[in-house]
């Protein structure tokens, strides 16, 4: 569904609350349709007639059908945030799905421009949607009843008064769309200067490192400037726009102050119709197209554009759930090759690979050569420009997802730990699990001592409570504890000492199943069945003695860890100290 739909669909779903706010526009529009009335009757029923206390009276109902119309206006904030609440929760639901999908992300860097999407533009959508159902259908609501009552008032007069209001209305309507594309490029230039900003202080460390300031601030001041620009145009567009419709405002009541006398005195008016309509045109129909136009101006736009931008980056075709059944757990790759880009070199290429189930497999590799792109693809992740990945038999894609989430199990190098207990956390893919299971886990990957500190299962974990360590352990224990089959540890024990990170990787191998380690230490090539070495175009797998003497890279890499390295005959898995 596009953002439109959902958008549409959402506020669709309150129509009960809609139905509330129509009843109050109903009581908001008593005073606007009623008041020229009533000031009519209380100048020639009452004032006019010599009947004083007539006119009071006339005076005092149009009091009274002012609080009416002010209780209509407060019931509507009542039902304001039943109405537009959902629909925020909806459009951040489709903007994050639309970021986690993203084809192309960020890589090694947060999503800054997803962030604006997902705060400031759904906000304003929110905020927008809000403006309409609160002021623009109020100044619609109150615009129409002042017209109907200006008709039923001083019919003639209003015929006169209503060309420059349409006239001015339709030259507004005509020069929208420029202030539209004017409100866009600015939406894009907040995008930019988010981005900018978002990847300079996340990469802060580096850029001060390589002596890059300069060069950061001129990139950082340019975004900020584009973003003042486009805002400036924005607000000029808006205030000449504001002046059109001002003008339309203003020439309807100066006619009628040249028309009105002329035509009570030739009787076609009485002066409490005239007075009346005055009252209609200078009280209700001026200020309401003012703010009319104020509102088109502004929220409107400000909402078309947010979802149309909404729109180009969490619109996405839903993909068709797979239906292959697959037999057991072992990973086959035959001919695997995937870059990020159609110009770009393939970080994998032409990979073969049989992984069977009890093995375990360590992948080594410089930094940023592909080892996280490689467990992407072995987990579904990402899809490959040639190759296949095969899971027990069945390419890993065409598997429901449901079943593929069961099966395969992905620990990032960042663990994600959510607010709420230590059993919320450790039992999120184990749902049926009993406590004993769970504690089971958690002392099998070493993070007893770090619950009991926590307080057990029930033991609450805040957003700040935990290490980047103490946030792998819970991890490791969450996987550990749920019916995964096939594991892949891309770095999810490098903030752990040695020997935890032994226990951890120990107890996953006693557990059974696939075992992938993206290796954070080559001491998890030492404790794997086999190694697979990326190195650019060149991959090498084996044992680790077969790669000491047929692969140079790898021999390299553990040549410069030779002071860790055990001597020949040693025991790889050493027992994790008590």
């Amino acid at each position: 569904m596009s953002v439109w739909g959902l958008y549409r669909s959402a506020l669709a779903g309150q129509w009960r609350g809609g139905l509330v706010l129509l009843a109050c526009s109903v009581l908001e529009s008593a005073p606007a349709f009623l008041s020229g009335r009533l000031v009519e009757l209380a100048v020639d029923e009452g004032f006019a007639a010599g009947r004083p206390g007539t006119g009071l009276r006339w005076l005092a109902v149009f009091g009274l059908v002012a609080v009416i119309g002010a209780f209509g206006s407060r019931l509507v904030w009542h039902q304001l945030g039943k109405v537009v609440e959902p629909l925020r929760d909806a459009l951040v639901t489709a903007v994050v799905r639309g970021v986690l999908h993203d084809p192309a992300p960020p890589r090694n860097q947060p999503d800054a421009s997803g962030v604006a999407r997902i705060t400031q533009h759904v906000e304003v959508v929110r905020d927008a949607t809000a403006g309409l159902l609160v002021q623009a259908r109020g100044m619609i609501v109150t615009t129409v009843a002042a017209l109907a009552g200006l008709f039923t008032v001083a019919g003639s007069l209003a015929l006169i008064v209503a060309i420059p209001v349409v006239v001015a209305v339709v030259v507004f309507a005509c020069l929208l769309p420029s202030l539209a594309r004017r409100q866009r490029a600015l939406a894009l230039a907040d995008e930019r200067t988010a981005e900018v900003a978002g990847a300079s202080l996340s990469g802060m460390r580096d850029i001060v490192a390589c002596g890059a300031e300069p060069l950061a601030a001129l990139e950082l001041y340019d975004a900020i400037d584009t973003q003042a620009k486009a805002a400036v145009r924005v607000a000029r567009s808006g205030a000449a726009r504001a002046v059109v419709i001002a003008t339309g405002g203003f020439v309807p009541l100066l006619l009628a102050l040249l028309v009105a006398p002329g035509m009570v005195k030739d009787g076609v008016l009485t002066a409490g119709a005239a007075l009346g309509a005055l009252v209609y045109l200078a009280t209700t129909m001026q200020p309401a197209l003012r703010g009319l136009a104020a509102t088109a101006s502004t929220v409107v736009l400000r909402l078309i554009v947010a979802l149309r931008r909404l729109a180009e980056t969490a619109e996405a075709e839903p993909e068709a759930d797979g239906t292959a059944e697959p037999e057991g757990t072992a990973i086959y790759v035959r001919d695997l090759t995937f870059s990020w880009g159609a110009a770009a070199e393939p970080v994998v290429r032409g990979l073969d690979l049989h992984l069977r189930r009890g093995e375990r497999l360590a992948v080594v590799g410089p930094s940023g050569i592909g080892k996280s792109t490689l467990a992407g693809l072995l987990t579904g992740m990402l899809e490959p420009q040639a190759g296949r990945v095969l899971l027990g038999g069945a390419p890993v894609r065409e598997i429901p997802a449901a079943l593929r989430h069961r099966m395969v199990a992905l620990i990032p190098q960042e663990a994600y730990v959510f607010a709420g207990s230590v059993r919320d956390n450790v039992g999120l893919f184990a749902q049926t699990a009993m406590d004993g299971e769970l504690l089971a886990a958690v002392a099998a990957v070493g993070a007893e001592p770090l619950v009991t500190r926590l307080g057990g299962l029930d033991g609450e974990i805040g957003h700040d409570t935990l290490s980047a360590g103490e946030a792998q352990l819970i991890a490791l224990a969450r996987v550990f504890a749920s019916d995964a089959g096939v594991v892949v540890l891309d770095e999810a024990t490098s903030h752990l000492d040695p020997p935890a990170e032994a226990r951890a990787e120990r107890a996953f191998a006693e557990r059974g199943g696939v075992l992938v380690v993206i290796a954070h230490r080559l001491s998890s090539a030492l404790r794997a069945d086999r190694v697979l070495v990326m190195d650019g175009k060149e991959t090498a797998l084996g044992t680790h003695l077969e790669l000491m003497d047929r692969s140079t890279r790898y021999a390299q890499l553990m040549h410069a860890w030779s002071p860790r390295l055990p001597q020949p005959g040693a025991q790889f898995f050493q027992p994790a100290p008590e």
